[in-house]
C-alpha cells in the first residue's frame, strides 16, 4: 500500500482511506457481516485510515467499528472522527454545535462507543456558524495536549476559516467533496491548503455512485431523490457526462470508478481519497486505482469527457448547500 502524508504537521496514511458512512444506511439498508468483512479486508490490504461521524446511524457507525476493529493493533489504523451535525427524528439534519462544552462531550461519547483512548483526527462535520472558529479548535487542541486526540482537521469549509483555524492549532487535513463532477476546491481552498501544508481528505470522489454506475433510479427512500444532481432534468445530462468517461475508461483498461479515484489521486500527493466501499467487492474494485497512472493524454481525454463546472445541478439540497464554506 502507498502511503502519504497529511500536509506538514499530519500523520502518514494510506493513500486510499475507507470511507464508513455507508455502511450504517445513508444508501439503503447495509449488511452487517459484510460491513465489518470490508473493513477487514481493507485492513488487510493496507488501508490505515477509516473515517467516521458520531451522527452516522446515530453512533451505529461507531460501534460497528469498535467491533470491527477488535483485536486489531490500535496502531495499525488511524480514526478520523467528525461531530457536532444535529439529527432529529426522521434523520432531519438540525444543524451544527460545536462550542468547545460539547466538543468535550462529543468526544466522551465516541471513545465510548469506538473503544479506544484516543481520536487520531478530529473535525467538526460543518461550521457553526454561531461559534468562532477558534473556540472549536481551541477545545480540540486542549483535548490533544491531554492526549485523547492526535490531530485536528476540518470539514467542509472555506478558505478564510482554514486560516483562521490553522492559526490557532495546526491543521492536519480538510476533509471535502472532490470529484470530476465537483472541482469547486481548485480555485481557492486548494491553494490555501497547499500554501499552509494542510492536506486534503476527498469524499465523493465517486459523485454518490453516478460516477461508479452503482446508482440506479426507482428506490424511493434513496436520499440522493432529494438531490438536485440526481433530479429529472439534471441526472440525465450527468449521466452522459459519465457515459463519456467510460469511454476514455474503456479505452485505458480501466472502469470508471478505478478511472474516477485515480484521477482525484493524481491531483496531488497531498490529497487522499476517501472510498466508501460497503462490500467487499467495491473496494477490491477501488484498491487497484492506485497503480493507475494517467498520462497527459489520458488527462485530457478525462478532461475532455467531464470538464470542470459541466456537471448540472448543486451536490446537495439548496438548505443544505448554505451550510457549506465552498459550492460545487
Amino acid at each position: 500500500m502507498q502511503t502519504r502524508t497529511l500536509g506538514t504537521a499530519g500523520p502518514a496514511v494510506s493513500a486510499l482511506g475507507l470511507g464508513a458512512m455507508s455502511m450504517s444506511g445513508a444508501y439503503g439498508p447495509a449488511d452487517r457481516g459484510e460491513s465489518i468483512a470490508t473493513v477487514h479486508a481493507a485492513l488487510d490490504a493496507g488501508v490505515t485510515l477509516i473515517d467516521t461521524g458520531d451522527f452516522y446511524g446515530m453512533g451505529h457507525n461507531e460501534l460497528l467499528l469498535a467491533e470491527a476493529l477488535r483485536g486489531r493493533d490500535r496502531d495499525s489504523y488511524l480514526l478520523s472522527v467528525k461531530f457536532g451535525q444535529q439529527v432529529g427524528p426522521g434523520m432531519r439534519f438540525a444543524g451544527q454545535d460545536s462550542r468547545p462544552d460539547s466538543v468535550r462531550n462529543y468526544l466522551a461519547y465516541s471513545l465510548t462507543r469506538l473503544g479506544v483512548d484516543h481520536i487520531d483526527i478530529y473535525r467538526p462535520a460543518r461550521l457553526d456558524p454561531t461559534v468562532p472558529i477558534e473556540d472549536t479548535i481551541g477545545a480540540i487542541k486542549e483535548m490533544i495536549d491531554a492526549g485523547y486526540v492526535r490531530y485536528a482537521g476540518l470539514s467542509e469549509v472555506g478558505a478564510e476559516t482554514i486560516r483562521r483555524a490553522h492559526a490557532v492549532h495546526p491543521i492536519a487535513d480538510l476533509q471535502i467533496e472532490y470529484s470530476l463532477l465537483s472541482r469547486a476546491v481548485e480555485a481557492e481552498v486548494l491553494p490555501t491548503l497547499r500554501e499552509l501544508g494542510i492536506g486534503l481528505t476527498a469524499y465523493g470522489v465517486l459523485g454518490r455512485g453516478l460516477l461508479s454506475g452503482s446508482w440506479a433510479p426507482g428506490r424511493p427512500d434513496d436520499p440522493r431523490n432529494r438531490s438536485p444532481r440526481f433530479a429529472a432534468g439534471n441526472v440525465e445530462h450527468n449521466l452522459a457526462l459519465v457515459a463519456a468517461l467510460r469511454r476514455v475508461a474503456e479505452a485505458t483498461g480501466h472502469t470508471v470508478a478505478q478511472l474516477a479515484i485515480a484521477w482525484v489521486a493524481a491531483r496531488g500527493d497531498d490529497i487522499v481519497p476517501l472510498i466508501g466501499a460497503r462490500t467487499r467487492t467495491r473496494l477490491a474494485e477501488a484498491l487497484p486505482a492506485l497503480d493507475v497512472t494517467l498520462t497527459a493524454a489520458d488527462l485530457a481525454a478525462i478532461e475532455e469527457a467531464v470538464p470542470a463546472g459541466s456537471a448540472r445541478g448543486d451536490r446537495y439540497p439548496a438548505g443544505f448547500m448554505a451550510s457549506l464554506g465552498v459550492g460545487n
